[in-house]
């Protein structure tokens, strides 16, 4: 497993609790947008052994409440031993996620190394692979739609881009949720895109931000479909 980076200290990553994140190499999705292009294609020199990280969150007990797990996609490489050494130092866990590995998934879930998981909704099941940047198995992302929506911590979110994203697309999202959840799912955010220089497809840098407005806006348009609709600019 390797190691990217440690964010000593946030505040927003874990709902309510003081945390840390630990950012690992490598993903399988190839969202134009993504602002970890290094944490996708592997080119960052930062690497920090599970050894130090264990060491950091020992010294920190007691100020830090959670650790939250992250990437690029964290379920490609992530070591569960790793998860239980986090565990037995009593700290909670979050996982954020493209879905695209329910197994793992599940395993996570039934040997209790999770205890918070924020899965990633990249579009309507019919623009997903486009959304994506890959051809996905949407299968896969359904099965994982329903193992999280049935485990009692969690957030769906959805980043919204203006050429992909309209008032049309997320209503079908939210539609699709609904549908699979067999309920109205918990908890949905939606996020605005932001440019930056360090995109994986510098395309993308002539794409508009996303403002607080359009975000207010589509929420008006899907809170029939959830218990909760939040905005994150």
């Amino acid at each position: 497993m390797k190691i990217a980076g440690l964010q000593k200290t946030t505040l927003i990553d874990y709902p309510g609790k003081v945390a840390c994140a630990l950012f690992l190499f490598g993903c399988n999705f190839r969202c134009g947008f993504c602002h970890n292009p290094e944490l996708v294609t592997g080119k960052i020199k930062g690497n920090y052994s599970e050894e130090k990280v264990l060491e950091f969150l020992k010294k920190r007990k007691g100020k830090l409440d959670a650790v939250c797990i992250t990437g690029g996609e964290p379920l490609i490489n992530l070591d569960f031993n790793f998860l239980k050494k986090i565990k037995d130092l009593g700290y909670l866990i979050k996982i954020d996620t493209n879905g695209h590995f329910p197994d793992k998934l599940k395993k996570l879930i039934d040997e209790k190394l999770v205890d918070n998981i924020a899965m990633d909704i990249k579009a309507s099941p019919k623009n997903y692979s486009k959304v994506a940047g890959i051809p996905i198995d949407l299968k896969k992302i359904e099965e994982s739609i329903k193992l999280i929506h049935n485990f009692n911590n969690y957030e769906f979110r959805t980043t919204i881009v203006n050429r992909f994203h309209d008032a049309e697309e997320v209503k079908a999202i939210g539609q699709w949720l609904k549908k699979l959840c067999g309920e109205k799912p918990r908890k949905y955010f939606l996020q605005g895109f932001k440019k930056q220089e360090n995109l994986l497809d510098k395309g993308f840098l002539k794409e508009r931000n996303v403002t607080e407005k359009i975000l207010e806006g589509l929420k008006e348009n899907i809170q029939e479909f959830f218990k909760e609709v939040e905005i994150r600019v």
